[in-house]
C-alpha cells in the first residue's frame, strides 16, 4: 500500500501542475483514500465526500487513471465527485458541510428498503465550521443508524481554521494514547463478557475523570481516534473496527495538508486551489491581475478613510482578495468559517448598529444564505455590501461552482441593488457607490479572472454604446468584450447594432434600454446567467408592458444553468455566446444570410 500511495501522490502532483486543481487537500488524504478502498466497495457501499475537492485519488483508484490527464478540462474528468461520471461517486459534491446529512439519508434508505450496504461520510475539519454539519450530526447521533463519519483533521480549510471547534480539536489531538488503551481493552475483555460488564462501568468512570467528554461522545457517537492519517495500515484497521460497531461512529483522523510535496507542506493555503505551476519549483505560471485582487485593494483604500467599513469572509480570505484587508485591519476583519448564512446575519447586525459591513463571497456560495438575504438584511433595508466574486462562468470547477444564478436570486431580494462592473476602473467607481451612495443592500458582482479589452468606465444605470438602427445587443459585466467585437463584425456585414450595457439593476425601469428597442425593434440578449430571471427576460417583459412591438428577439444564456467544466471560451462557444455566435444570431435576427 505504501508504494501505491507514493505513486498516487506523484501522479496527482504531476497532473495538477499541468491542469490546475486542488492540490494540498488531495495530497493530505491519499493514505486515507487507499484505506477507505480497502474497507469499502465504493461501487455498492456509499462513501460521501464532503466538498469533494479531495477525491482525486478516489477517481484514480476507480477506473479513471487513464483519463486523469484530462482533469478539470472540457469533456474530461471532473474535479469533484460526479455520479454521472462513475457509479463509484456516491453523490455530487462541491459545497461544504452537507455530507453527514446526505449519508444519513442514504443509511435510512438502506434500512427502509432492507438493503445491505455500508455508508460513510468523509468530512474535513474546515467543513465542520459550517452549521449544516451540526444539523446532520444531531440527527445522525440520535438515529442509531450504522454510519461512519470520518473527520479529516488537518487544521485547515482553505485558510487556517477558526472558531471553537478548531480549539476543541486541538485539545483532542494530544490524547491519541487513549485510543490504543481502548482497543486493547475491547479486544481483551470482549472474550470475557462477565468481566467486561463488571469493568466497563469502572473504566467509563475513570475515563471521565482523566479525559473530559468531547462533543461527539456527548451527542451519542462512538468516538475513535485520533489516528495518524498517513499510516495506511492503522487507518485500515480503525475503519474496519468502526464499520463493525454497527452504530453511529466518528473516526478522528489527523492528516497534513500538502503531504509529500514540500512547497505545499510549507504553504498549504497557497496550494489549496492552484492554476498550472512549475512542478520542480512550485512557482505558479504567470497570469493576469484578477478582479478578486483588485477588489481587496480597493476595499483597503476606502477603509483607510472610513473606520465604519468592516470585512467578512466565510473561510475564503485569500480566494476573495480579503487577505490584504485582514493584514491591514485585523480588528475590523471577521472569518466565520464555512458559514455563509452566519456571515450574512452577522453583517446585518453590524449594519443595524451603524457599521458598513462588506461580505466578499463566491456567487455559488452566496446561494447558501438566501434566507438571510431576505429575512435579516432586506426586510429592514439594511446597508450591507456584498462582493459577489466568481460571477458568471468559472471554468474548470464545473457545475457546482459556476456563478450563474445570482442575477436571478438577487433580483428577488427586496431593495437589492446589483452593480455589474466590466473593468477595474468600473469596479472602483461601483464599489465607492455601493459603500457610500446607495441605500439598502448592494451587490457588486464581478467575474473570475481579469478584465478584457474593455477598459472604460461608464456611469449611470445603463450605457448605450453606438448608434444602431437594426439591432440592440443587451449585456452586462465582461460580456461587453464579446458584444463590442460582435458589433464591429456585424457592421462589416451591413448590420447596424447598438449595445445596451447594463451597469445597475435595482428593479427600476431601464428607460435607455426600452428606447433602444423602440428604435431598432430587435433584441439580442447575451448573458452569463441561467435563463430564469435573466436580464433579457425582464427587458422583454417590460417591453410587452410598454407595448413595444418587436420584430424579433433572441436570448442567449446558459439555459437551466447546469454547465460542465471547461474554459470560458469553450463554454461560450457551446452556448452560442462567443463572438461568432453573437454575429450569427445577429445576422439571423436581421434577416441577413450568414456565411461560414
Amino acid at each position: 500500500m505504501e508504494p501505491l500511495c507514493a505513486e498516487l501522490r506523484e501522479l496527482i502532483i504531476h497532473t495538477v501542475s499541468k491542469t490546475g486543481g486542488h492540490l494540498a487537500s488531495n495530497l493530505g488524504t491519499i493514505e486515507l483514500t487507499v484505506a477507505l478502498h480497502r474497507v469499502y466497495d465504493t461501487a455498492s457501499d456509499r462513501v460521501v465526500f464532503d466538498v469533494g475537492h479531495q477525491s482525486y485519488a478516489h477517481k484514480i483508484l476507480t477506473g479513471r487513471r487513464d483519463r486523469f490527464s484530462t482533469l478539470r478540462q472540457y469533456g474530461g474528468v471532473s474535479g469533484f465527485p460526479k455520479p454521472k461520471e462513475s457509479c463509484d461517486d456516491a453523490f455530487i459534491a462541491g459545497h461544504a458541510s452537507n455530507s453527514i446529512a446526505v449519508a444519513l439519508g442514504m443509511a435510512k434508505a438502506r434500512t427502509l428498503q432492507h438493503q445491505n450496504y455500508d455508508v460513510a461520510a468523509l468530512i474535513g475539519d474546515g467543513a465542520m465550521t459550517g452549521g449544516l454539519c451540526y444539523e446532520g450530526l444531531s440527527a445522525a447521533a440520535s438515529s442509531g443508524e450504522p454510519l461512519v463519519i470520518i473527520l479529516n483533521d488537518n487544521n485547515m480549510s482553505i485558510d487556517p481554521n477558526v472558531g471553537g471547534l478548531a480549539s476543541m480539536l486541538q485539545e483532542m489531538r494530544v490524547k491519541p494514547s487513549y485510543l490504543s488503551f481502548k482497543r486493547w481493552y475491547r479486544s481483551t475483555f470482549r472474550k470475557l463478557p462477565l468481566v467486561y460488564e463488571t469493568t466497563h462501568a469502572a473504566k467509563e468512570a475513570i475515563k471521565k475523570k482523566l479525559l473530559p467528554e468531547n462533543m461527539f461522545n456527548s451527542m451519542g457517537f462512538e468516538y475513535l481516534g485520533p489516528v495518524d492519517g498517513h499510516d495506511v495500515h492503522a487507518l485500515e484497521s480503525i475503519l474496519r473496527w468502526a464499520k463493525e460497531l454497527r452504530r453511529p461512529v466518528i473516526v478522528h483522523v489527523l492528516t497534513q495538508k500538502g503531504k509529500g510535496y514540500p512547497f505545499a507542506e510549507e504553504h498549504p493555503e497557497l496550494y489549496h486551489g492552484v492554476g498550472p505551476f512549475n512542478e520542480e519549483t512550485g512557482e505558479p505560471n504567470p497570469g493576469p491581475a484578477a478582479f478578486s485582487d483588485r477588489f481587496g485593494q480597493e476595499l483597503c483604500e476606502f477603509a483607510r478613510s472610513d473606520p465604519r467599513i468592516t470585512a467578512i469572509t466565510a473561510a475564503m480570505a485569500s480566494g476573495t482578495g480579503l487577505d490584504r484587508f485582514c493584514l491591514a485591519f485585523p480588528e475590523r476583519f471577521s472569518d466565520v468559517g464555512i458559514a455563509e448564512g452566519s456571515a450574512v446575519a452577522m453583517a446585518a447586525g453590524m449594519a443595524k448598529q451603524g457599521l458598513i459591513p462588506v461580505f466578499a463571497v463566491y456567487s455559488s456560495f452566496l446561494q447558501r444564505a438566501y434566507d438571510m438575504l431576505i429575512h435579516d438584511v432586506s426586510l429592514q433595508k439594511l446597508h450591507v455590501v456584498f462582493g459577489v466574486d466568481r460571477a458568471g462562468l468559472v471554468g474548470s470547477d464545473g457545475e457546482t461552482h459556476h456563478g450563474i444564478f445570482d442575477l436571478s436570486y438577487l433580483g428577488t431580494v427586496p431593495w437589492m441593488t446589483v452593480l455589474c462592473p466590466s473593468s477595474f476602473a468600473e469596479l472602483h467607481t461601483m464599489l465607492e457607490d455601493a459603500l457610500f451612495h446607495i441605500d439598502g443592500p448592494v451587490a457588486v458582482r464581478y467575474p473570475r479572472g481579469g478584465e478584457g479589452e474593455y477598459k472604460g468606465c461608464s456611469s449611470g444605470r445603463e450605457e448605450i454604446i453606438g448608434d444602431g438602427k437594426d439591432l440592440s445587443i443587451l449585456c452586462c459585466g465582461v460580456m461587453i468584450n464579446e458584444a463590442l467585437e460582435a458589433q464591429k463584425r456585424l457592421a462589416e456585414r451591413g448590420v447596424s447594432a447598438e449595445i445596451i450595457k447594463i451597469n445597475r439593476i435595482d428593479g427600476s425601469k431601464s428607460e435607455g434600454a426600452l428606447a433602444s428597442l423602440r428604435k431598432t425593434g430587435r433584441l439580442l440578449a447575451a448573458e452569463e446567467a441561467c435563463r430564469a430571471g435573466c436580464l433579457g427576460e425582464r427587458l422583454l417583459a417590460q417591453a410587452e408592458i410598454d407595448r413595444i412591438c418587436l420584430k424579433a428577439a433572441r436570448m442567449l444564456n446558459l439555459g437551466e444553468g447546469v454547465v460542465q467544466s471547461g474554459t470560458r471560451a469553450e463554454l461560450l462557444r457551446d452556448y452560442g455566446m462567443d463572438v461568432e455566435g453573437l454575429v450569427r444570431a445577429g445576422l439571423e435576427l436581421c434577416g441577413v444570410e450568414a456565411t461560414t
